[in-house]
């Protein structure tokens, strides 16, 4: 089946199934390996990309649901070789620990602050609750997403 959807951008012309996983249509169909594959019910948030400016999980969204849309991955986030302010606030706070979780992480962070750019820590720790965190990174992932928010320079906490 021919579909067509924007991805990072970039118009996309694809010949896959109308029920394959958004998932493995980025990953490997179009060679994006930065979205990943946790459960596969859509419960751990790790492959959360954007689709319309929305969180979606990616393993349990069809691509046909996707098609004529625009879909935001973790490498279509930034700006070229600049990074998103979450990505360098979940560096300069050292979040990642297996790193397994921190894409979906980060795009679930970006859609919260799009949509309240001054959330409270419960707004935060509220919007960040579907995602898993195997390693429990929780506190520095909240620092993260309130340093981006209050627009302080990030505080580094690697090596703490």
């Amino acid at each position: 089946m021919a579909l067509s959807l924007t991805v990072n951008g970039e118009q996309r012309s694809l010949d896959v199934e109308g029920d394959t996983p958004l998932l493995w249509v980025i990953r490997d169909e179009l060679g994006l390996k930065g979205t990943k594959f946790g459960c596969g019910a859509g419960l751990c948030g790790a492959c959360t990309v954007h689709l319309d400016g929305q969180p979606v999980r990616s393993c349990s969204t069809p691509v046909d649901m996707a098609a004529g849309g625009q879909v935001t991955t973790i490498e279509g986030l930034g700006d070229g070789d600049r990074l998103h302010a979450l990505q360098k606030a979940w560096i300069d706070h050292g979040v990642p620990q297996c790193g397994y979780c921190q894409s979906g992480q980060i795009m679930s962070a970006a859609h919260l602050l799009a949509t309240n750019a001054s959330p409270s820590r419960d707004e935060i720790v509220a919007a960040m609750t579907g995602n898993l965190c195997r390693c429990g990174t929780y506190s520095r992932i909240v620092a993260a997403v309130e340093s981006v928010a209050n627009g302080a320079p990030s505080e580094s906490k690697a090596g703490a």
